[in-house]
């Protein structure tokens, strides 16, 4: 009550100050993943067949082409994500740059509802790519802005779980909607989702950080506000974005990334960001067929599989909330999530027959595996904000706080695009010619290499 009679007698329109809360703020951007991650995951199952009976594709050709569409996703957010990240923090508001890439993703999916050629399979998840480029960069800055002094591991771990929705009911409702109502009917839903996130991307309201929010402030940001409103002299490297002039005390592109990717620290979260990414593309290339093959399962079932893999996400807020009261822990998490990953992803060579124990046996193995994969995104994600925020403490003549907010974001996004684009043909290439055993252990390696780096340089 005492909020919202603040909110009255100074002025401000209640709707506007629920629009701006960091509530709201943190369902828009995680209801903004979840339709980015739902329109990802729609295709996949239905990728393999949709290639040979509309583009009239060899079957032969389904797993190349297959894996080929899902690594052009990764590439499209390599390229965008540092780039987007780049603009919006030369803009003055996130909330456009989310808007134009709600509307590619809207052009997007609408080239693949008519696909009947390559080419338009092809731009459509281009442009798809290049629209989770733009959610994600611009999301995480908007969740960073609001969170930027309090339970930012929280809200980055809610971000991270917001995957869950729309990557396992992606390839979910995908299997079952072209299954029993044929191929437009995923992309009616597709539709669908899209109307909705538009309403909610509409209605946010961006206000400053210290605004966004209908809490009541704490001490210490009071006395923040006003040290800032007595130093009318400070100089450009002591403000974020919000309070300086657009473009004159900014450091050029080449400038903000090399300081980001000159520290070490930046650089090993990166790299773990990047492996992470590319043994979840693998499975997306690898599981469907495999599954196929070995279990003779059709489209349902192969979107059900993704379920034990995507499903432990939901520990990601509560990861967050440790980190936010021990800081320090992240690196030890990441260390033992990455060792914990190589026996379980050594272990599917195991599952090879169409028995109940080896289908058991997958869904363990792969629940598991999206439990580790759950406790090193959110420290990796909180490492890299910090990181980006705390850079005037780190080099006092680099501009940091929230002028590389987007950057470090589109930085992280790229680098897990990246493995992202890297996966498929890595989880494709090395079932096809070698075989389902040495794909397993060709996936484990990268992640015990990296838990001995992270244990070795923490510091």
């Amino acid at each position: 009550m005492e909020t919202v009679a603040q909110d009255l007698g100074g002025g401000r329109k209640l709707p506007r100050g629920w629009r701006s809360s960091r509530t709201f703020v943190i369902c828009v951007v995680c209801f903004a993943g979840m339709t980015d991650m739902l329109l990802y995951g729609l295709i996949v199952p239905i990728v393999p067949t949709a290639l040979h009976e509309r583009v009239k594709l060899s079957q032969g050709e389904e797993q190349r082409w297959t894996s080929i569409l899902l690594a052009l996703h990764g590439a499209a957010m390599t390229i965008v994500s540092p780039i987007c990240g780049y603009l919006a923090d030369r803009t003055q508001s996130r909330r456009w740059p989310f808007l134009i890439g709600l509307a590619i993703l809207v052009v997007a999916t609408a080239l693949l509802c008519i696909g009947t050629n390559l080419a338009l399979w092809i731009v459509g998840r281009l442009l798809q790519g290049a629209a989770g480029a733009m959610v994600w960069t611009v999301g995480l800055a908007l969740l960073v802005d609001r969170f930027e002094e309090d339970a930012l591991g929280q809200a980055l771990g809610y971000a991270a779980m917001s995957t869950v929705g729309g990557t396992t009911a992606g390839p979910l409702l995908g299997g079952i909607l072209y299954e029993h109502g044929g191929y437009y009917a995923p992309f009616g839903l597709a539709f669908g989702v899209l109307v909705l996130d538009a309403v909610l991307r509409i209605m946010i309201a961006e206000n400053a950080p210290e605004e966004a929010t209908m809490e009541p402030l704490k001490a210490e940001h009071v006395q923040v506000k006003i040290e800032k409103q007595e130093a009318p002299d400070q100089t450009p490297d002591q403000s974020g974005m919000n309070s300086s002039p657009l473009g004159s005390c900014q450091p050029s592109a080449h400038t903000a990334a090399f300081f980001l990717l000159r520290s070490p620290r930046m650089l090993l979260a990166l790299t773990v960001y990047f492996f992470v990414s590319a043994v979840l593309a693998a499975f997306d290339s690898v599981l469907p067929l495999f599954v196929h093959d070995t279990f003779g399962w059709k489209q349902t079932a192969q979107g059900l599989i993704f379920i034990p893999l995507m499903a432990p996400h939901i520990i990601d807020p509560v990861i967050g909330s440790v980190l936010d009261r021990w800081p320090k822990t992240r690196y030890y998490l990441i260390a033992a999530a990455l060792f914990s990953l190589v026996p379980l992803l050594c272990s599917l060579r195991y599952v090879t027959e169409n028995l109940l124990s080896h289908k058991i046996l997958l869904c363990a193995l792969l629940a598991l595996i999206g439990a580790c994969v759950g406790i090193v995104e959110t420290p990796v994600m909180v490492e890299v904000t910090r990181l980006a925020l705390d850079a005037p403490v780190a080099s006092p003549g680099a501009l940091g706080g929230k002028a590389l907010i987007a950057l470090a974001c589109g930085l992280s996004n790229g680098f897990f695009a990246a493995g992202a684009l890297m996966g498929p043909f890595l989880g494709g290439y090395i079932r096809d010619y070698a075989g389902w055993t040495t794909m397993s252990w060709a996936l484990a390696v990268p992640m015990g290499v990296c838990g001995v780096v992270v244990l070795v340089f923490r510091h």
